[in-house]
């Protein structure tokens, strides 16, 4: 087995060998990297690989290689590409259908080439022996050696797709597709054993299908396209089936289908129970089961009216009045009168079955024979309006027929009707999914039903009749046909009549005492009889004397009967018992049968395992030995080569039996040695064979070279001047148009000039008057944002003057408390100073009452003690961006710094609000 890098130097090693011949090595290679388990990730050269295998294996018509190939590359591209797969397949189906067909048009033209004028002439004698010996003509043997092969191959592709494709849920339309052409492969080349192995193929994939159900890419037949894939393959099954007159494949088809809609619990489409049930009526009709057949056309009538719209009135007519044809031919008696308890069972599971496939739904508990019957078809059909849409001819001969009583004309007044509706009949509209409609052939079936309603009628009206007068009386038949006929109705109990050939006439009536309506009236009679006689003279009781003589006997019967009952119970029990004993006794014994057998058989496989693992060990080792054998041989004969090409030289002499491979190894290693030291040394000495012969050449060629060097120069000189002078007279050309351009142009100079500064002009005063609205507008903006920033920085100084206010009063209220807690002074009066009412804002005073709760020891900076030198100097005056600090923050009041300094250092008070204190108290 080759291994390859990469999947691309398969597919050109495979291409190679093909192009010098070796296609089954090119296969095999093909076949080799397909199966390895390298390549099991999806890559798109392993598509073309596919490609190429496929064509090998059409080309030399190996089918087991291609479904090997084809079910390693699906395990392949499964779940990654499944469209390559399908991509494969459908290029595999095409090669092989065109190879058939090229090997058919191939046995066409030598058919048409051998069928000339002059046939003795043109054959050779090997093929008019040929001819004699196998008596086949030139176009069964072309076929035989032509068509045959391809088609066996053919064959075997669309069983290999089938197969593969049978249980995937993702290329269900290719498998449906793949089944439509084998289907018409075996239509148009009359392939009937190849169809029933398809219809068999397909019917146990389906089974397999439902029965296991745990496969992971199983069709869902749940799905609507899944099941109108499936009917569709079955519908096309039904429809090639009919046309190759395969009856019985057509009913197990039909089965088929019945299956899958009793299996998914849909309906189907209309368009498709329109052929179920027109391809039943042919089957039914071919089997001779005509009321089958009519219950078949009376749904294909109900299917059509309810749900073809386009339908024309004529199709119509000529529909129903194939319903009506059909149910008049069924026969009017039952042909089971008088059979057995076991056949009627039959005829009634079958009537079941068959009442399933058409579409009727029966009571299993009533007698078939009393719901599927010809009266009761017909009287459905009346009450259903059917007759009521049929043709005048058909209804004339359905009331003939069925309610009419002319036992001497009857054949009369039929014979136009019948010769009419033998002639209505046809392909029908487009718009009718009933493809052809032929009231003829229902004809046959009418004229015995004809035949038989004449003999009825006539035995009721006559008793003797003459065999002439008979047969003159119905004009389809002759007597004979007439008499079998007459034969079967009365078997089946339909007509009492009798023929009598010795005097020429035909008996009617009831004939003997063996008729069942003669034992029925005497039965009557008896029993009539016997109810008048117990009337007339009635029973006299007598007095039984078995009570006085035995008083007791019936408490003795019922104490004996109890008895014997309990004894049989008792006897049951005894054997129910035995039969349990001996039950388990075999159990037992089948048991220990079980495990001996189970024993034997482990002890069997055991041996068969070591026997095996010894055989292959042996093979193992044999091989071994072979292949070392073989190389040691090749070793061998390689040696004898190299020495028997050297002339003069002694061959060896060496004794392939005696030596090892080994040994041969170090004979061809040394040899190998010498003679790639003797390579060496021609090889220096061609090498300096080669370096002389290069001198010499680079010496001749030396001023050979020169003087083509020299006349190159020349050319190139000359060829250079000539390409100047064309370049100078090039530009005068070009310098003295311009010229005239300029001369042309320099007319419009002063009108460009003058369009030119009036549009300057304009734009300059455009831009004028833009950049001062621009400016003015800027100057503004200015002012507006710098009386902003004043506002800003006023309301900011206010809003500080008032938070500092409310701190001061605050303080001083606090230390009149202090003082006022104190005994008092007498040289401290009260404040006469009052309070003034608070009117800061509420943000303002939770803003001071923050920052009077400042944390302890906090470090002021010197620029804010300077600051607290002049407390009531106004603020700075602030920048660009509402304030005179970089950081940002507005400045504390000086009250802070003393509360901190107060707080974290001691006690000592502020000199401003002592003194502040102090001048209050002295007032």
């Amino acid at each position: 087995m080759t291994s390859f890098v990469k999947p691309e130097n398969a597919l050109k090693r495979a291409e190679e060998l093909i192009n010098v011949g070796q296609k089954q090595d090119a296969l095999q290679a093909l076949h080799d990297l397909i199966t390895s388990t390298r390549y099991r990730a999806w890559q798109k050269p392993l598509e073309r690989i596919m490609f190429k295998y496929v064509e090998l294996c059409v080309d030399m018509r190996k089918g087991r290689f291609a479904k090997d190939g084809l079910i390693q590359y699906r395990i392949v591209c499964q779940q990654v590409n499944v469209t390559s797969l399908e991509e494969v397949i459908k290029h595999f189906l095409h090669l092989s259908t065109e190879k058939a067909e090229q090997a058919r048009s191939q046995a066409q033209a030598l058919e048409e080439a051998l069928d000339v004028d002059d046939l003795e002439a043109d054959k050779r004698p090997e093929d008019l022996m040929l001819s004699y010996v196998s008596g086949e003509k030139g176009k069964d043997r072309s076929d035989r050696e032509l068509v045959t092969p391809w088609f066996k191959f053919l064959w075997e592709t669309y069983r290999t797709v089938l197969e593969i494709l049978r249980n995937n849920s993702k290329l269900e339309a290719l498998y449906a597709m793949t089944a439509h052409r084998a289907f018409q492969f075996c239509k148009v080349y009359k392939r009937t054993t190849e169809f029933r192995r398809l219809c068999e193929i397909i019917r146990n994939h389906l089974a397999n299908l439902n029965k296991y159900r745990d496969q992971r890419d199983r069709p869902d037949l749940s799905a609507p396209e899944s099941l109108q894939l499936y009917l569709d393959t079955r519908i096309e099954q039904l429809k090639v089936a009919t046309e190759l007159k395969l009856w019985q494949e057509a009913f197990r088809s039909v089965e088929d289908i019945h299956g899958l809609m009793c299996m998914v619990k849909k309906t189907p489409k209309p368009s498709l129970m329109v052929v179920y049930y027109v391809k039943l009526t042919e089957i039914f009709w071919i089997s001779d089961n005509n009321l089958y057949h009519a219950h078949a056309w009376l749904k294909l009538f109900s299917i059509q009216k309810s749900f073809n719209k386009n339908l024309s009135q004529k199709d119509l007519q000529l529909i129903a009045s194939s319903v009506i044809l059909a149910a008049l031919a069924v026969s009017p008696y039952d042909s089971k009168h008088g059979a057995s308890h076991l056949e009627l069972e039959h005829e009634k599971e079958r009537n079941l079955r068959m009442a399933n496939l058409i579409g009727f739904s029966l009571d299993s508990k009533l007698e078939s024979r009393d719901v599927l019957s010809r009266a009761n078809l017909l009287s459905e059909l009346v009450s259903k309006g059917v007759l009521s849409c049929t043709i005048q001819e058909v209804k004339d001969l359905y009331h003939l027929l069925e309610h009419e009583f002319f036992p001497l004309d009857l054949a009369t007044k039929l014979q136009p009707l019948l010769n009419k509706i033998s002639k209505l009949g046809g392909k029908l509209s487009s718009a009718s999914s009933v493809p052809e409609v032929q009231l003829s052939q229902y004809v046959p079936a009418l004229e015995k039903l004809a035949t038989l309603r004449l003999l009825q009628q006539v035995s009721k009206v006559y008793q003797t009749m003459k065999i002439e007068s008979l047969s003159q009386m119905i004009p389809y038949f002759d007597f004979s046909a007439v008499e079998k006929i007459s034969v079967d109705a009365v078997k089946q109990n339909f007509v009492a009549m009798k023929v009598d050939h010795s005097r020429n006439i035909v008996l009617f009536g009831n004939l003997g005492i063996e008729s069942d309506g003669l034992r029925d009236h005497l039965t009557v009679l008896a029993e009539s009889l016997n109810k008048a006689r117990a009337m007339i003279y009635p029973p006299v009781g007598k007095a039984s004397k078995t009570s006085d003589i035995l008083p007791d006997l019936a408490d003795i019967v019922d104490k004996e009967h109890k008895r014997l009952l309990a004894r049989k119970s008792i006897i049951e029990k005894r054997k129910e018992e035995l039969e349990r004993q001996l039950l388990e006794m075999e159990r037992e014994e089948e048991s220990k049968r079980l495990k001996l057998l189970k024993i034997t058989e482990e002890a069997e496989q055991k041996r068969l395992a070591a026997e095996y693992e010894q055989r292959k060990n042996q093979r193992l080792r044999r091989e071994i030995e072979e292949r070392e054998l073989e190389e040691a041989q090749a070793l061998l004969q390689e040696a004898e080569k190299r020495v028997g090409k050297k002339k003069g030289s002694r061959k060896p002499v060496l004794d392939s039996e005696k030596l090892s491979k080994q040994t041969l190894m170090q004979l061809a290693l040394t040899e190998q040695l010498r003679e790639r030291q003797e390579m060496e040394k021609k090889l220096q000495k061609l090498a300096k064979t080669m370096d002389y012969l290069e001198r010499a050449k680079r010496e001749e060629a030396a001023p050979l070279i020169e003087a083509e060097f020299q006349q190159r120069l020349l050319e190139e000189r000359m060829i250079h001047e000539r390409n100047q002078q064309l370049e100078v007279e090039l530009s005068k050309h070009r310098h003295e148009g311009d010229l005239k351009e300029k001369n042309r142009m320099a007319r419009m100079l002063e009108s460009k000039k003058s369009f030119q500064e009036r549009v300057i002009s304009l734009r300059q005063d455009e831009f004028s008057r833009r950049r001062a609205e621009r400016e003015e507008h800027i100057r503004q903006i200015i002012q507006a944002r710098k009386a902003e920033r004043e506002a800003q920085r006023k309301k900011i100084f206010y809003v500080r003057r008032e938070e500092e206010r409310i701190r001061i009063l605050c303080e001083e209220e606090e230390a009149r408390k202090r003082e006022g807690d104190a005994p008092a002074r007498p040289d401290v009066a009260p404040s006469s100073r009052p309070l003034e009412p608070v009117t800061a804002a509420p943000a303002a005073a939770a803003a001071a009452a923050a920052a009077a709760a400042t944390s302890p020891a906090k470090y002021v900076p010197k620029f804010r003690r300077s600051e607290a030198s002049n407390p009531d100097a106004p603020p700075p005056e602030s920048g660009r961006w509402g304030s005179s600090r970089p950081d940002n923050r507005p400045s504390r009041p000086d009250s802070w710094r003393n509360d901190d300094s107060r707080s974290g250092f001691g006690s000592s008070r502020p000199s401003w609000s002592s003194s502040r204190v102090r001048s209050s108290t002295d007032r």
